[in-house]
């Protein structure tokens, strides 16, 4: 996999090109804690679709320290589309990643061709018991943020394999990312976006619940709303298929434009 050096060291990024598409590139944003495999394969590897999926600083295989606030992850995330050449993409974030998109489409609105938010807000508080708990005893806190994390049908091994990549973050860097996302509040700005945008939500997400999204997609102009039947916050994780074809219908969207 390639890496980029930005400011704070080597930046890990997933390729995946589709160099005779007519699409724009597809750059995706995990979210607090996590790491490019929080996209599954199914969008990573979406057929037509030129993909990149980093390891924001910090995180997974890149080098560097969390940074203190969304703002600073989309100057990293600007810098990486222009060191990556591109013109303009689609961004996609889940969560905290929803966050850095949002906030590259209100600052940057000419690099952006599209906008996709999963399991986001315009506004991401964190409870006490997670930032305080991240602190005071890590391993119980992240057991509180699988927890909350899965819906209800969700496979035992894909919640087993999700802590064990949470305890694999280094404590420090989640607290970081859940103290970035209880900063951010962008809900007074919404109406400014006028960048092409699809919202995906679980409905059985308990951290960033159906309101949230229903709260995007009524302000951002123009926006779209896709609900995932039964599947929680990792909703990318928990229905790869479903989450995959209403991406790549909507990309078809934008194609067609």
């Amino acid at each position: 996999m390639p890496t980029l050096t930005l400011d704070g060291g080597g930046l890990f990024y997933f390729e995946s090109r589709a160099p005779r598409s007519r699409r724009p590139p597809l750059l995706l944003l995990h979210g607090a804690g996590g790491r490019y495999a929080h996209w599954p394969p199914h969008l990573r590897r979406l057929p037509d679709t030129t993909v990149y999926a980093p390891d924001l600083p910090g995180h997974g295989n890149s080098q560097g320290a969390p940074r203190p606030s969304i703002a600073a992850y989309a100057a990293d995330v600007l810098a990486l589309v222009d060191a990556l050449g591109l013109e303009r993409a689609v961004v996609g974030g889940h969560s905290m990643g929803g966050a850095i998109a949002l906030t590259l489409a209100l600052d940057h609105p000419d690099r952006l061709a599209g906008l996709l938010l999963v399991a986001s807000g315009g506004r991401l508080r964190v409870s006490p018991d997670i930032l305080g708990g991240l602190q005071t005893n890590f391993e119980a806190t992240v057991d509180l943020i699988v927890e909350r994390a899965f819906g209800p049908h969700a496979p035992p091994d894909l919640i087993r394999l999700g802590r064990r990549q949470l305890l694999k973050c280094p404590p420090a860097v989640i607290h970081a990312d859940y103290a970035a996302c209880d900063a951010f509040d962008v809900l007074p700005r919404l109406s400014e976006i006028h960048t092409p945008t699809l919202v995906l939500v679980g409905t059985a997400d308990q951290m960033t619940p159906g309101k949230y999204a229903r709260h995007l997609a009524e302000n951002i102009p123009g926006a779209q709303l896709a609900l995932v039947e039964g599947a929680g916050h990792m909703v990318a994780l928990e229905a790869p298929q479903k989450v995959a074809a209403l991406v790549d219908d909507w990309l078809q969207t934008l194609e067609e434009r």
